[in-house]
């Protein structure tokens, strides 16, 4: 108990250090599987799946992945029925990030979509590898 009071301190650090290092996988956890930008384009280019954009609509005005769909993640439940006949087919959601599209992929879980990935790192790791966009 002494060795504890005595490095109370060093003990705070190892364990805030270790949940951050933890953090990340129980994230991932959450929002189902997610795909790199390789596994991503062989999702489109051999089993056609359908890219799904739940930014906000001024974000994917801007500029989103080409043939992607915007249903913003503040309408998903609402417009769910706008996809329901993808939901036998592989969906890629992506947002700015890749932290809204994991909420909106575990609400199209719960709706019956049997395969939905989530793009790791969203939209910028797209554009950093180089992929094609519309604007």
């Amino acid at each position: 108990m002494k060795f504890v009071m005595d490095n109370i301190f060093l003990i705070a650090v190892a364990f805030v250090s270790g949940a951050m290092l933890v953090w990340p996988l129980l994230r991932r956890g959450a929002g189902g599987p997610s795909v790199n930008t390789l596994e991503a384009t062989q999702l489109i280019n051999r089993q056609d799946a359908l890219v799904l954009d739940v930014r906000e609509q001024a974000e994917y005005a801007q500029s989103h992945i080409l043939n992607s769909r915007g249903l913003p993640l503040s309408q998903i439940e609402a417009r769910i029925g706008d996809i329901e006949k993808f939901k036998d087919k592989p969906v890629i959601v992506y947002c700015a990030t890749g932290n809204r599209s994991s909420a909106a992929a575990a609400a199209m879980r719960k709706r019956g979509f049997s395969s939905v990935f989530n793009l790791s790192g969203g939209f910028a790791a797209w554009q950093q590898a180089g992929l094609p966009v519309q604007k």
